[in-house]
This record gives C-alpha cells, sequence and structure tokens, in this order.
C-alpha cells in the first residue's frame, strides 16, 4: 500500500505533465505510465462492475474530441472532405490537422479521468478525508460524505433492479423506469434523515465561535490581501522583489492562521499510516518529473511541449530528458507488484 502523500505528489506530476504540452510523443509515454499504474492498482467490486471502463471512455471522448475539433476548427492544409456550405455551424473543410489535435485534446482529458480513477481505488475514504486541514473539518465531514455518496447509491440501484427483475420487471420504455427510481429516490431520503439525525445527535457543527475569531478572521484577510497585492505587484507593476515579499508574507499568514484554527478540531486516528521506502521513490519519481516539466531547467528543451499541427501536420520532436523524467510516473508500479508478491508470498 502507498501512502496517501505520495499517491497526492503522483496525482500532481501527473496533473503537471499533462498540461504542460500536446506533444504526442510526450503525451503517449505520460499515458503509458498511467496505464501501467491502473493495471498494476488492486481489483476491488466497483472495479469490476463499473459500466464504463477507462479504455471504453478513452476511446469515446477521444473520438468524440477529434470530431468535435474537426468540424469547429477550419484550419488546415490537409482537407479530408469538404462539408456543402449550405449546412450551418458545419459546412466547409473537415482538415487532417484539426482531427489530429482534437484528439490529442481528447487523450489529455482521458488521461486525466484515469489517473482520477486510479488515485480514488487505492485511496480509502478515510485517507481522502485525513489530507484535509484540520481548520476545515466540517468540510473534510462533508467530503466522507459526498465521496461515499455515489457508490451506495449505485449500489442500491443494482438491489432494487435485481428485485424488480426478480418480480418480473422489465425495462423496456421510459416508463418502467418508475418503479426503480422512486424506491431509489426513497431510500436516498432515508439515508439523509438518518444520517442528519446521527450528526445532530452527535453535536455536529454545534461549537460555539472560538475564542479570538475576529482576529483570526482579520489575519485570513490580510494574508489574502497581500497575496494579492503581491500578485499585482509582480504582474502589473514588475515589482519582482517587493511582490515575491509580499506573497511570502501573506502566505506565511493564511498558513499561520489555518494551523492555529487547526489546533482547535483535534483528530483522532486509531493507526498510522507507516511511511516506506517505496512512497519515498514514489514522491521522487512524482518531484523530478514536476521540476522536468515546470521549471526552466538548463540541458531541457520544454519548447518542444508546445506541439501546434497547423498549417500542415508534421512530426513532433522529442527531448529525452523529459522523457527520461516521465518514466518517474511509473514508479507506483513497482511498488504495487511488489507488495502484491509479498502477500501472495
Amino acid at each position: 500500500m502507498i501512502h496517501p502523500l505520495a499517491w497526492v505528489g503522483w496525482l500532481a506530476a501527473v496533473m503537471a505533465t499533462l498540461s504542460a504540452g500536446r506533444n504526442p510523443l510526450h503525451l503517449v509515454l505520460v499515458l503509458l505510465c498511467i496505464a501501467l499504474v491502473e493495471a498494476a492498482s488492486p481489483p476491488t467490486t466497483e472495479r469490476r462492475s463499473t459500466p464504463i471502463t477507462p479504455l471504453r471512455f478513452a476511446l469515446t471522448v477521444t473520438a468524440i474530441s477529434a470530431m468535435l475539433n474537426a468540424l469547429s476548427v477550419r484550419y488546415g492544409d490537409t482537407v479530408l472532405l469538404r462539408l456543402p456550405d449550405w449546412l450551418p455551424l458545419l459546412g466547409g473543410a473537415v482538415t487532417l490537422e484539426a482531427l489530429v489535435f482534437g484528439a490529442l485534446s481528447g487523450l489529455t482529458l482521458s488521461g486525466l479521468f484515469v489517473t482520477f480513477i486510479v488515485a480514488q481505488r487505492s485511496l480509502p475514504t478515510s485517507a481522502l478525508v485525513g489530507l484535509i486541514p484540520r481548520a476545515f473539518y466540517p468540510l473534510a465531514v462533508v467530503a466522507a460524505i459526498a465521496i461515499t455518496f455515489v457508490p451506495t447509491t449505485l449500489r442500491q440501484a443494482r438491489q432494487i433492479r435485481e428485485a424488480q427483475a426478480i418480480r418480473g420487471h422489465r425495462l423496456q420504455r421510459l416508463r418502467d423506469w418508475l418503479p426503480l427510481l422512486l424506491p431509489l429516490l426513497v431510500g436516498g431520503l432515508e439515508r439523509a434523515f438518518q444520517l442528519a439525525e446521527a450528526m445532530a445527535a452527535r453535536g455536529f457543527a454545534s461549537a460555539g465561535q472560538p475564542q479570538h475569531a475576529t482576529a483570526l478572521r482579520a489575519s485570513m484577510v490580510t494574508g489574502l490581501a497581500a497575496l494579492l497585492a503581491g500578485w499585482l505587484l509582480i504582474l502589473a507593476w514588475g515589482q519582482v522583489r517587493a511582490g515575491q515579499l509580499l506573497m511570502l508574507i501573506g502566505g506565511a499568514l493564511l498558513v499561520g492562521t489555518l494551523w492555529l484554527v487547526g489546533r482547535r478540531a483535534p483528530r483522532t486516528r486509531y493507526r498510522r499510516t507507516p511511511w516506506a521506502s517505496g512512497d519515498t521513490a514514489v514522491l521522487i519519481g512524482a518531484a523530478v518529473a514536476i521540476i522536468a516539466f515546470t521549471l526552466p531547467l538548463p540541458g531541457i528543451d520544454r519548447a518542444v511541449l508546445a506541439y501546434y499541427p497547423y498549417p500542415l501536420l508534421h512530426l513532433p520532436r522529442f527531448d529525452p530528458v523529459l522523457g527520461f523524467a516521465t518514466l518517474g510516473l511509473a514508479w507506483p508500479t513497482a511498488v504495487l507488484r511488489g507488495g502484491r508478491s509479498r502477500v501472495v508470498e
């Protein structure tokens, strides 16, 4: 099992690499790393019963994105076909360049979707809630309820459908969904009322205003104002040092205020997740990918990431340093397979 913080670092690295550009060679390498991690993730009941698999989602989104971009962008030298001009919003030339650029955008969206699916499967709800700062403990409770709502609803819908099928119910028309939707709605309302009564009985959010609440609010407002002022100094007036100093002061005020508020909301842990050497490897691989794809380092040609197939489709360039840094995203595969082999033994 990988530590939740290591998963968060891997998730941030994947988002940084996918949003860096549309170079198809680097994009395929990132998607390959994501696919390896997805294949190595432990199987669950939800994974086997999911109606939309990651591969099906990727193929569907890529095809739709390619078609929409090809039908909306009339630019490119390689004309595949020409639709009649009398068609509203669709008439004109359909180019290969627009089709390829739309497919690249769809692949990027598919990579983000599969990444979040892998993180959701590998991280339990308690770990996701534990990542929320203690200052936002009401948000953590709401997030836990929201995360568990969808699987519970899908499970109840499957049970209702099986029960109705035993009674001879068949889904043939739109009206046939009514015997499924009404019990599902009633069951959801019953769960909501039971949960509200349980939370009220345990005194959720019943505590009064904390001490020095006005000072804490003033500190938060001052920190946000300092961040905004520093950003404006850098962006509008070019005062880099003064802007960085203001942003540093504002960030310190925000972090300190959140820490003080979090001390008033203690958190109980029955068992702490240990940090292993595999977690360190995953975090180092994610950090290397983030640094290589975001910071202007010597020896790295980040211009190759900005692939633009217009006006004529051409072969993209490949930077070996960025390619080597991308391989750090595949480290969870080795950690997950190593843990699975130890369990089998």
